[in-house]
């Protein structure tokens, strides 16, 4: 029997260097061993089991606010920050992505309704930001992907969604890559200095936007936004630029790794990349069973609203629940030969969106990009391959989620 210690939520991220090698193994073994784990220096119980995630991530009556956990909780996360967070609206102080309702509600309807319509009309677009980012890509010799195609791709398409000027875009770019930090609970003084700076000229060109929209509307989602106003959405303009921030800081990361994961799965599995390559109808199968084998994010989130039971364990009110999203989507109870990356797989529904109110709201628009990404790319460079194929891939030290540093391919 294995009596070797349980890991550390710490010890769950890729600053652990055995997680960031190969978190499946580990999170593997926490679920054969420990699937519903209580982890002292988070407060909360870590779940790993698809049976456990999937209906958590989906019930509606569990809350999403870390602020309404318990004492120890809300210490751990906000420190000496919480007292001003709690005197606060919270609406003012944080993003959809952990509100409840009725704010929650109130402000993701109307920029869901916003969002959905500009996705659904989308693709002409996303199609020319990826040929001309295909056309900047110098394929002489070897070149890293990650730099030249999938970081500027979803920068440059929220940026066109959003409607930020064109000659602001390497401004727009620069805050966008800055902010990112704020994903970071373990960043350095430096770190924290880059982001904040960035936030604030983020906050600063959002605040100004909406005014010009507001008395020259345009083409973009921030101009849908201040008409929904108009019409009686209960929305506020701090509301509507800490959602816009949020929209930029979680989409461009995530969209960025779903495509340069999907890229070394297709390469380092040439008989999948060859049934995209003889039918390109695959290619939704393809970004769906990336989000599955190799998603982007690790972990979501809730509050325990009421005492409640988990996988035999009693929860108490107010007691976190984290749910690892990664290993949901390689149980081998829920998936048959889980750790395979098969793009014919019977489809069976992954959580690498999570669920339920709080399903991301961008993965309309990152499944787009991916989709139209992936194609093109494959497209223009029939004969891609990894540069070096016995080099051990670089992952990011980001805690939470999974992306390459480099990619380094030749064409």
């Amino acid at each position: 029997m294995d009596d070797a210690p349980l890991p550390t939520m710490f010890e769950l991220t890729p600053l652990n260097p055995a997680y960031r090698e190969d978190p499946y193994a580990v999170l593997a073994a926490l679920r054969t061993r420990c699937p519903v784990k209580h982890d002292e220096m988070m407060s909360s119980f870590l779940l790993t089991r698809y049976e456990d995630v999937r209906p958590l991530v989906s019930d509606l009556t569990l809350w999403r606010d870390p602020l309404r956990g318990e004492e120890a909780l809300i210490q751990r996360r906000f420190g000496d920050e919480a007292a001003a967070l709690l005197e606060s609206p919270r609406s003012e102080t944080s993003s959809i992505l952990t509100l409840d309702d009725p704010d929650h509600a109130r402000i993701r309807q109307p920029l869901a309704q916003a969002l959905y319509a500009r996705v659904a009309k989308f693709k002409p677009e996303v199609e020319r930001i990826v040929g001309e980012t295909l056309d900047r890509i110098d394929a002489s010799g070897p070149f890293d992907l990650m730099n030249a195609f999938c970081v500027p791709i979803p920068i440059d398409v929220i940026a066109r969604l959003l409607g930020v000027d064109s000659e602001r875009l390497v401004e727009f770019r620069a805050w966008s890559e800055g902010v990112i930090q704020s994903l970071n609970p373990f960043r350095d003084e430096q770190q924290t200095a880059v982001m904040e700076t960035c936030s604030t000229a983020l906050n600063a060109y959002f605040t100004a936007l909406i005014e010009q929209r507001r008395a020259d509307p345009r083409d973009d989602l921030i101009s849908d936004m201040v008409r929904l106003q108009t019409g009686g959405a209960e929305l506020s303009d701090a509301e509507l630029r800490i959602n816009l921030s949020a929209l930029l800081i979680g989409g461009n990361l995530t969209t960025t790794d779903l495509i340069g994961n999907g890229v070394r799965l297709l390469l380092r599995n040439p008989s999948e990349l060859a049934k995209l390559k003889a039918d390109p109808g695959l290619i939704n199968a393809v970004v769906e069973e990336t989000l599955r084998y190799e998603p982007p994010v690790d972990i979501t989130g809730r509050i325990a609203s009421h005492d409640m039971e988990v996988g035999g364990c009693p929860v108490k009110q107010k007691q976190s629940l984290t749910m690892f999203l990664r290993a949901a989507n390689r149980d081998p109870a829920v998936f048959e030969d889980p750790d395979r990356f098969d793009v014919s797989r019977p489809k069976k529904p992954h959580v690498a969106f999570g669920g339920g109110a709080h399903i991301c709201i961008g993965a309309p628009l990152a499944r787009l990009e991916a989709q139209v990404a992936l194609l093109r790319l494959f497209e223009r460079f029939p004969n891609l391959k990894l540069a070096d194929p016995e080099a051990a891939p670089t992952w990011r030290t980001l805690p939470f989620f999974r992306g390459l540093e480099r990619l380094e391919l030749v064409a």
